[in-house]
């Protein structure tokens, strides 16, 4: 995020941050953090992903995959996917009405 931009604070939604994330392939959650923080710029705290993935699990949208060590890989459901799919077109949406009311201004 543009350092003049930091009052504003991030306008995000935890839960499409990791389901963007999980759109290509399944990840641990430290693996989530970074992946999130190196798209977005947004750092998560653990208990902050971790409520998430807890949220999202029981919506059916992101399933626990076997452990691999101490890890324990997320992967995104079709449902998790037609749910980003919606998300992301709304995104769209609002950017592009931004941008116009912008070049009207």
């Amino acid at each position: 995020m543009a350092s003049g931009l930091s009052g504003l604070g991030r306008y995000t939604d935890v839960s499409v941050l990791v389901l963007l994330s999980l759109a290509n392939g399944p990840k641990h959650g430290y693996a989530m953090i970074e992946d999130i923080m190196q798209f977005s710029g947004t750092h998560l705290e653990p208990g902050t992903l971790y409520g998430a993935l807890m949220r999202l699990e029981r919506k059916g949208w992101i399933t626990t995959l076997p452990a691999e060590s101490r890890r324990h890989p997320y992967q995104l459901t079709e449902a998790g996917r037609d749910v980003l799919r919606q998300q992301v077109a709304t995104l769209q949406q609002i950017a592009a009405v931004g941008a116009v009311r912008l070049a009207l201004g």
